[in-house]
């Protein structure tokens, strides 16, 4: 089953009031919702979104007698959309979780994870054209090269593309497998804790599911669906996501400046948002050591301003252990 990462850190920062909406963009599995559904009560509502239809149908069927909860088959992606669609003008909290989930990695037809044999897949939503097999076996090697490099932060990305190149003009690349075999010869083999494939399979994940598209586009949505005085909270798992949240947030965490002529004028873009956490929030050792999927797990979480945004931006609500990178 899968296990919710930092739950106590995201609804602490969260701080959906009673009778809130919620949106939850990842809802997976269902750790997240269930809790939200809890501190927004009967009287709240909550819309679980998630690309994945078996994993709607598994939280249609858990939160079958909770009205208060409407799950939703799409991608964050089209959360104006689904939102608008459901009669959702505002909402309190809103929470994204990104990445592969453990219950995608633990089903090998899905082919997400080199650790057991499955076709090169890799899709969060089945009924999407494009699959880790046609990129493998269609795309050119500096195609491959800049994607390995791009979305995988791969630093050998040419040397695995060219090894790609030259094992798919023998046969057709079709499993799993096949694929981190050849990445891991590519690359001297295995070294460290740290299979060779895992920043390939990545990036090809990101890549098939256009991830880096979908997180832009779903960011400016969510911003512009909070409340005054609602939040928004993003796990990442990988840099590259961080950078991304980070950086969007910090677009819109800008300042008042007086004007000589009198008055003030917001440096920023708009809606203005503050920060909760100045610095991204970790999963502490015990989470870490009973689920090793928090270790690479950063929260970020801002909050849409409203009246005197500059006396409300800060660190305020910020608590719990925070990472130490610097931000």
């Amino acid at each position: 089953m899968h296990v919710p990462v930092m739950l106590a850190e995201v609804i602490e920062r969260l701080a959906v009031p009673v009778g809130g909406i919620c949106i939850d963009g990842t809802s997976g599995g269902g750790g997240h919702t269930a809790e939200l559904l809890a501190r927004v009560g009967a009287h709240g509502r909550v819309l679980a979104i998630d690309q994945d239809a078996d994993a709607v149908a598994r939280l249609r069927a858990r939160f079958s007698t909770q009205p208060a909860c409407v799950v939703v088959h799409g991608s964050f992606a089209e959360m104006a959309e689904i939102a608008a669609r459901h009669g959702v003008v505002a909402a309190d909290g809103i929470l994204l979780d990104l990445g592969v989930s453990s219950d995608q990695l633990d089903t090998p037809e899905r082919g997400f994870s080199f650790m057991r044999d499955g076709p090169l897949d890799m899709r969060m939503n089945r009924s999407a054209e494009t699959t880790a097999e046609a990129i493998v076996n269609t795309w050119s090697a500096a195609a491959l090269t800049d994607a390995l490099r791009v979305y995988g932060e791969e630093p050998r990305a040419a040397r695995v593309a060219r090894a790609v190149e030259r094992a798919r003009a023998e046969k057709r690349l079709t499993g799993t497998l096949e694929l981190a075999e050849i990445v891991s010869r590519a690359l001297g083999g295995r070294r460290g804790p740290t299979h060779p494939a895992t920043r390939t399979f990545q990036a090809l994940r990101m890549a098939v599911n256009r991830e880096m598209e979908s997180l832009e586009t779903g960011l400016e949505a969510g911003i512009a669906l909070l409340k005054p005085g609602g939040r928004m909270a993003v796990i990442t798992f990988h840099s590259i996501e961080d950078r991304a949240v980070k950086s969007r947030f910090a677009a819109h965490v800008g300042r008042w400046e007086s004007l000589q002529q009198g008055g003030q004028v917001w440096r920023g873009e708009t809606p203005a948002l503050g920060r909760i956490t100045r610095k991204p929030v970790v999963a502490d050792g015990a989470e870490v050591e009973a689920n090793p999927r928090a270790r690479s797990a950063k929260l970020r979480v801002v909050e849409r301003l409203g009246g005197n945004e500059s006396h409300v931006s800060g660190d305020a609500g910020a608590r719990g252990r925070e990472s130490q990178d610097g931000g």
